[in-house]
Parts: structure tokens; C-alpha cells; sequence
């Protein structure tokens, strides 16, 4: 196989590698919006006259973002309607962990093959927790391997993932033949029943036993909460929290107040105090005990460990989003208890909890907050950028409403018709989630608010940057790299660097972005081998949801790390083989198909 002929290296393929780069820099920052990152590219590359705006602007005119939209209303559905969550505690059942591994693992990567993975995520992880709950087990055990299968779940069809759809976006631009429903299957299958063989049988040696954020918090005996009265004719009654100093107390929070049998909470600033009034704190042992020292209030001798299952407020978990306004702000910039309504108790980062003022920590993403709030937390922010996931502690499993089976019919009327080619993919979606805002399932503005618009704005952003590489050669030059370095091994070992790189990068930026950086670099590599240039863009798309060895490559990976107590390598432990798997499973059925 000879490599490609040696070539002048043009100004635009300069300029367009240097953006590139900066780009992949900042992404890897984890620091701006990823949609705001792409589109500053693309637009730079406009204006340097790299592509022209009819480049710049296809990616929002292909069928691929309007598509990922119309399905996270699918799966906002399935999610509000508890369409699978029911099933979890029977899927488990009792045995062995790694018969319940088994038993979690494959229907949930089989549930992934149409539902949008992080949805599924945040509708299973309370279901998991409680069976652990109940069974004395480690959510730890059970966890990574539920993100891992919908991962693995996700590459099996086109409407697995939107990584999926972006490629049969740009392919669709470049041949004009999309991706049908399940043409990625004979390579996403394969690779999806390696990983699963290997999570369950490697699995349980591999997976640690880790304490929660909430468990962590109940083990530390440091942490309390106590009950204090306001005196009758003291100098706090009649003043407002605020006025009382009881709103800036150091690392003890003002949670709630009982005035005879009515709970207000969480507590306003400018909310009056009167005699008899119960406030309750939450703070370190030494520092609630400091309260006793403030004139005007009194213990009530009711100090106690903190109770998940209070019936006088919700304790809630909350892991930051990678879009999430939280994120570079300490809690007190962001107003954090008057914007949410919240008080924070812990902020855990990497499997530990920060001990330091919460005040003055910087916020990233993938925190896991430990909070206090109204028992209607989860209704009002579940749905926003704002966090990944908002499950609430020691609540029961949902139940299936009575809309669930038309949420299942709908889905198999999508995928059915897109698979006998009655109507197309986007077509179909489209009428699917009208047919839920219509049958009431959903309201428009919740339709609205499931959408999540920093991946529909990076995928049409993102075709900008591939017409960049493939007009100035820079893909080209790209591909001559890989296929010298890996020329001594044949077409397996370009098909391997390929699918190497694509699973390198999308560790250090999104999926997303990965697949569109790879896909030119994938067609070009093809056209210089005996390989099917649409199947090498198959197994980019596949390698770039092959998402196992961080926590912040992946936003399933990030939603269970503080849910599991993990720690940054624990990912790497039990990614590796599946890593591993992924990488041969590509690489052979690739060969065998191409």
C-alpha cells in the first residue's frame, strides 16, 4: 500500500490546523461551552476565507441536529413516564453480582439502542442506588458498568447516539445517502457484545467498593444538624434573617423554619424570625456548636446526624454540567442559595469531599453537590443545562405512568418505519414528538426545555469545520501521517490508527467533536486503501462513543462519579479492557466488511 504522493502543505490547511488546535485546546480546558468553542472556530475560518458561508452553514441545514433534537424529546418521555425505571428492581433480582450485572447491563444497553443515553442514565442511577440500598451493596459496583452499557448500547443504531447521527449527517452531505437505522449495526453489535462480555466477566474483580457523597457525609460524624429556638423578647425577634446575621454564618446554613408546624424552607433573606420559631442548622460539629453563643437563640437539645429521609426537607444530589453557568464560579458568586432555592453541604471532586469553606470553592464540572432543598428541587432544575443529573436521596423507584405505552409505541412506530424505509429518521422523529406534545405526555415547554441546545448548536456548528479540513488538504495531510506510521501492518493497522486516534481524542474533547475532526481524515485514509470509505466513517462514528477511560469524556461518565464515590482512576481500571475490546472489535469487523 503505497503512501500518499508528497505534497506543498497550503496556507489554509495552516490555518485550518492552528484553529483546529486551538480549539482542541480549549475543549480540553473543560472550561467554555463546547457549542460556543466550535462555532468561534467555524467562524474564524470564515472570516479567514477558509470556507465560504454556504460551508459554514450546512451543518444547519442537514437533517443531523433538528433529528437529535426531535429524540431527546423521545427521551424526555420515556424519563417522565418512568417508561424502564419500574423494570430495574426486577431486572436485578437477587444472585450473584455478576449475574445482576449481567442482568442490569444488557437491557440497558439494549434501552440505549433507541433512547438517548444520558436521559436513561438519570432515570436509572435512584433505581440502582435504592436496590443497592436495600441489599447492602455498593452502588459503586453497579454504577460505571450502567454507563458504560449505554455507551456501548448507543453505537448499536443510528438513533443510539447523536454522534451516530452526526456522522450519517456528513455523509449524507458528502454522498447524499444518510446512514440507515441499523446499517451500523453489524459494527457497533460486535463491538457492543465485546464490551458487555468483558464488564461482566471482568467486571466484579475490577469495580471497587466506594461510599457515595451521601454516605460519605452520614460516616462523618463532623457533620450535624441542630435545632435552635428564638427567645421570646431577645434581640433576634422580630428582625429578618439577614438583619439577624444568620444569613453569612461561617460553613452553618439556615436550612429551615418551624413556626408551630408550618416549614418554610429553603429561608429568604429577608424572612422575619419571631419568638418560638425552630431554626434549623447544618454545619460542622464545632461550628453548630458556636451557635449556642449567639444571643437570642437556644438549643432545643435536638442535635442529631443528618437524615436523609427528613420528612422536613429533600436532601438532593446534583452533579455540575459541562454547560452549566456553575461552572468557574465560587457558590457564592453564582448566588447559589438564592438562585436555586438550595443550600449546599458538601461539594465531593474526584471521589472526595473538599474540605474547605464551600463559600470560596471554584466550582468545576463533574461536582457532585450534596444539597438541601424544597421537596420539588428535581421538578424545577432536572431539566436544565444547569446540572447533569438531580436525583433525590432515599426516594422510592418510580412507577410507570399510565402514558408509558404510548411513549413505547411511538418509539416502535420510529423505528419501524425508518426501518422498512417508510419515512425517514428526522421525518419520523419529528412527527413522534409531536404525536407526545399532542397526547399530553409532555407540554411544549417541557418539550422545549428537554432539548439539549449545546449539542444541537455543536453539530451544526461542526460540518463548518470538516468542509475546512477536507477543502484546504489538511485531512489529507493527516491521513498521509497515519497511513506511514502505520503502513507496515496493511489496512488492519491504518483501520486501527484510525479508530486509536478517534478513541484518543474524544477522551480529551466531546464525541461529537471528535467524530467530525476524524471523519475526513477517515474518508481520506479509505480512498488510499481497499477499505469502504463509508465503513471507515462507521467505525469513527463507533470509536468516537467508545468513551472508558475518564470520567469527563463522556457526560454518562460524569453523571455517576459522584453517585459512586469514584475516584479519577477507577475509570481507567475498568475502561482499559473495554477500551481494549472496542479498539479489536472495530478493527476486525471493519476488515471483514470493508
Amino acid at each position: 500500500m503505497p503512501p500518499l504522493a508528497s505534497r506543498a502543505v497550503s496556507t489554509d490547511a495552516w490555518i485550518t490546523a492552528a484553529t483546529l488546535a486551538a480549539m482542541l485546546g480549549v475543549l480540553a480546558a473543560d472550561r467554555v461551552p463546547p457549542a460556543a468553542v466550535v462555532l468561534a472556530a467555524t467562524f474564524t475560518l470564515l472570516l479567514t476565507d477558509v470556507i465560504d458561508s454556504e460551508a459554514a452553514l450546512a451543518g444547519f441545514s442537514n437533517p443531523a441536529p433538528i433529528t437529535v433534537a426531535a429524540l431527546y424529546v423521545l427521551a424526555r418521555a420515556a424519563q417522565k413516564t418512568a417508561l424502564l425505571s419500574s423494570l430495574t428492581t426486577r431486572v436485578l433480582g437477587d444472585g450473584s453480582q455478576r449475574r445482576a450485572l449481567a442482568r442490569l447491563a444488557v437491557p440497558t444497553a439494549a434501552a440505549s439502542t433507541v433512547f438517548n443515553n444520558t436521559p436513561l442514565v438519570a432515570m436509572l442511577i435512584p433505581d440502582v442506588q435504592s436496590w443497592c440500598r436495600a441489599r447492602g451493596v455498593s452502588p459503586s459496583r453497579f454504577l460505571l458498568p450502567l454507563s458504560y452499557a449505554t455507551i456501548l448500547g448507543g453505537v448499536v443504531t443510528v438513533l443510539g447516539t447523536s454522534t451516530n447521527l452526526v456522522i450519517s449527517g456528513l455523509l449524507d452531505a458528502r454522498t447524499g445517502e444518510p446512514l440507515g437505522i441499523f446499517e451500523i449495526t453489524p459494527i457497533g453489535g460486535v463491538v457492543a457484545l465485546a464490551g458487555l462480555l468483558v464488564l461482566v466477566v471482568a467486571g466484579p474483580r475490577l469495580l471497587p467498593d466506594r461510599l457515595s457523597a451521601p454516605e460519605q457525609a452520614e460516616a462523618q460524624s463532623r457533620e450535624f444538624t441542630m435545632d435552635m429556638e428564638v427567645v421570646p423578647g431577645g434581640p433576634l425577634d422580630g428582625r429578618t434573617v439577614a438583619e439577624a446575621g444568620l444569613r453569612e454564618l461561617e460553613g452553618v446554613f439556615l436550612v429551615s423554619i418551624d413556626r408551630g408546624g408550618h416549614l418554610v424552607s429553603p429561608v429568604a433573606p429577608d424572612r422575619r424570625i419571631d419568638e418560638g420559631d425552630v431554626l434549623t442548622f447544618v454545619g460542622k460539629v464545632d461550628q453548630v456548636v458556636d451557635l449556642q453563643r449567639i444571643r437570642g437563640l437556644r438549643s432545643t437539645e435536638e442535635k442529631h446526624l443528618i437524615a436523609l429521609d427528613s420528612p422536613r426537607q429533600a436532601f438532593f444530589e446534583a452533579v455540575v454540567g459541562r454547560s452549566s453557568p456553575l461552572v468557574g464560579k465560587t457558590l457564592r458568586e453564582a448566588e447559589f442559595r438564592g438562585t436555586y432555592q438550595a443550600a449546599v453541604l458538601a461539594v465531593h471532586r474526584a471521589g472526595h469531599r473538599i474540605d474547605a469553606k464551600l463559600g470560596d470553592v471554584r466550582l468545576r464540572h463533574g461536582d457532585t453537590l450534596l444539597l438541601v432543598a424544597g421537596p420539588d428541587f428535581r421538578r424545577h432544575w432536572g431539566d436544565r443545562p444547569d446540572f447533569l443529573l438531580v436525583a433525590r436521596l432515599g426516594a422510592e423507584p418510580a412507577m410507570a405512568t399510565s402514558k408509558a405505552p404510548l411513549v413505547g409505541a411511538v418509539t416502535a412506530l420510529i423505528i419501524g418505519l425508518a426501518a422498512l424505509e417508510v419515512l425517514p429518521i428526522l421525518e419520523g422523529a419529528l412527527v413522534g414528538a409531536a404525536v407526545l406534545i399532542l397526547g399530553r405526555v409532555l407540554t411544549f415547554g417541557e418539550a422545549r426545555d428537554a432539548i439539549d441546545l449545546d449539542v444541537v448548536l455543536l453539530i451544526g456548528a461542526a460540518f463548518g469545520l470538516g468542509a475546512a479540513m477536507e477543502g484546504s488538504g489538511l485531512a489529507t495531510e493527516v491521513a498521509d501521517v497515519l497511513i506511514s506510521t502505520f503502513d507496515g501492518f496493511g489496512d488492519a493497522g491504518v483501520v486501527f490508527g484510525i479508530t486509536l486516534a478517534t478513541v484518543v481524542l474524544t477522551e480529551v474533547v466531546t464525541n461529537n467533536a471528535a467524530a467530525v475532526v476524524m471523519f475526513p481524515i477517515a474518508i481520506a485514509a479509505a480512498q488510499s486503501t481497499e477499505v469502504d470509505p463509508r465503513t471507515m466513517a462507521i467505525a469513527v462514528g463507533v470509536a468516537a462513543s467508545a468513551s472508558f477511560l475518564t470520567p469527563i469524556g463522556y457526560q454518562t461518565n460524569t453523571m455517576v462519579y459522584g453517585p459512586g464515590g469514584y475516584r479519577f482512576t477507577d475509570y481507567a481500571r475498568v475502561g482499559f479492557p473495554v477500551t481494549v475490546s472496542t479498539l479489536a472489535a472495530v478493527t476486525t469487523s471493519v476488515l471483514l466488511l470493508g
